[in-house]
């Protein structure tokens, strides 16, 4: 089902603000930590590093993490059935038709990027292409596509910019500790030195899982069945904690991008996880799909969208 005007407008009203507040608490943190570590200077020079840095983020970011994971522009040539997919998930989103990239990495897994909906990027790789079927492959599309749709590649660029601006503080901590505008003293800039960046990572989970849940709900509503995006998180979870993706262990900042955390991490939704329990996501959808009537199901089975090599697959609901 199309999302409606009604919809749109309510987009979980408690999960934004649950964002905006985590985001203030962030900004707060870093502007306190200059303050503690160098007076009023030392906040004015801070703020002036994170602004430079956001900006850069800003207008960078996308195609940062684009080239860090050797991700290729794919178009209906090169994928067709794919590009279509996405195109048709793009409209009933109501947005633009976002750039589409395809990773060659065997573990499955997906992400958006870009600072707007006028350029943003969706991505997918080869694994996530190869071992889930149509409808599967786009419930995850529509989920990075609500990540878009929600601004969130926006909102996690800007905390996790911040995040390491206060860790970049933190690591300078010392040197701003003989300011003679400091009001700690050693045993304070110590205590900067390890909580700060410690706060800074868990307000940044936080949003992170957040908006994870949010993506889940409206990537269902786009896709037209919260089955299909369950199935397709309990396929990526399970592959994820065997197929290694060596540049997200190498770069583990970005891992709140993907749809399913790439780095093995602990299966419970503790502090230090940047996504929510894949089970406690799965749970929500199914409640979903129970609470809402669902469009028919097109013909299941495994079939996959084709890639490069593959010859014969049968079309599907988003050819």
């Amino acid at each position: 089902m199309a999302l409606s005007p009604s919809s749109a407008k309510a987009l979980g009203t408690m999960n934004y603000t649950r964002t905006f507040m985590l985001m203030a608490a962030m900004t707060a943190l870093f502007i306190g930590v200059g303050f503690l570590l160098g007076g009023e200077m030392g906040m004015l020079v801070a703020l002036g590093v994170v602004v430079a840095m956001n900006l850069f983020a800003y207008w960078n970011s996308d195609k940062l993490v684009l080239r860090m994971y050797g991700a290729k522009e794919t178009g209906p040539e090169q994928a067709p059935e794919f590009h279509a997919m996405v195109r048709d998930l793009a409209g009933r989103a109501g947005l633009p038709m976002p750039k589409v990239y395809i990773i060659e990495q065997d573990q499955p897994n997906a992400f958006a990027t870009g600072r707007n909906p006028e350029n943003a990027a969706v991505a997918a790789t080869t694994g996530l292409l190869k071992r889930l079927n149509r409808e599967e492959i786009a419930a995850v599309m529509a989920h990075e596509l609500a990540h878009v749709r929600n601004r969130d590649t926006l909102i996690m660029t800007i905390t996790a910019t911040i995040a390491g601006a206060i860790s970049m503080l933190a690591n300078f901590a010392l040197f701003f500790g003989n300011n003679r505008n400091n009001p700690l003293g050693i045993v304070g800039v110590i205590l900067v030195m390890i909580l700060a960046p410690l706060a800074a990572s868990l307000v940044q989970m936080a949003i992170s899982r957040a908006r994870e849940y949010e993506a889940d709900r409206i990537g269902a509503e786009i896709c037209g069945n919260p089955l299909w995006l369950a199935s397709a998180l309990d396929k990526i979870n399970a592959a994820a904690q065997r197929v290694d993706n060596n540049v997200a262990e190498a770069n583990p900042a970005t891992a709140h991008m993907f749809i399913i955390n790439p780095l093995h991490a602990h299966k419970v939704d503790n502090l230090f996880s940047t996504h929510p329990n894949t089970q406690n996501r799965i749970a929500r959808l199914q409640q979903m799909a129970q609470a809402t009537p669902q469009e028919p199901a097109s013909p299941r089975g495994n079939s996959r969208i084709p890639t490069s090599g593959d010859t014969g697959a049968t079309r599907g609901p988003w050819s």
